[in-house]
């Protein structure tokens, strides 16, 4: 292979490379817009002057790749995600997000309430009761307070 042709084949693998990577951030855009609504672009937004290529990887992988893949569905993937955020801890600023978006995707409060209350047995009641003063925020904002639970819970 001569010098031109190697230039060439890099040329041409960088442009499907460049074409592959935008197909994947505007699917990215796509779920992350049907999910999180507004939020996940003031995400994006608050990343743009210190972060810009975070915020392209959580778009073009988060959301392009992960959340788009097909075997769990949305409110199925936010159950998953609230697990996680509140075994984590220290992850309030993402749960308003998450807990946002579980209702956009057709999670009702009793169901966020539920996954977090769940999660307390693992992860322990401290998180567990960052997590649920989050969800009451965001409840609030929405005018979905007071939460009536279940009779036997």
């Amino acid at each position: 292979m001569t010098l031109r042709q190697h230039e060439t084949t890099i040329a041409t693998d960088t442009t499907l490379a460049t074409e592959i990577e935008r197909a994947r951030y505007a699917r990215g855009r796509q779920v992350l817009d049907a999910v999180d609504g507004e939020a996940g672009q003031r995400v994006v937004d608050a990343l743009a002057d210190i972060a810009p290529a975070l915020a392209h990887h959580v778009v073009a992988y988060g959301f392009g790749e992960v959340y788009a893949r097909p075997g769990l569905t949305p409110p199925q993937r936010q159950l998953v995600t609230l697990g996680i955020l509140t075994a984590l801890g220290g992850c309030e600023p993402q749960l308003e997000v998450h807990v946002n978006a579980s209702l956009n995707v057709g999670l009702n409060p009793v169901e966020i309430v539920e996954a977090i209350t769940h999660a307390a047995v693992y992860c322990g009641f401290p998180k567990a009761l960052n997590a649920i003063f989050v969800a009451k925020q965001v409840f609030a904002e929405r005018d979905l307070l007071p939460v009536t639970t279940p009779p036997n819970a």
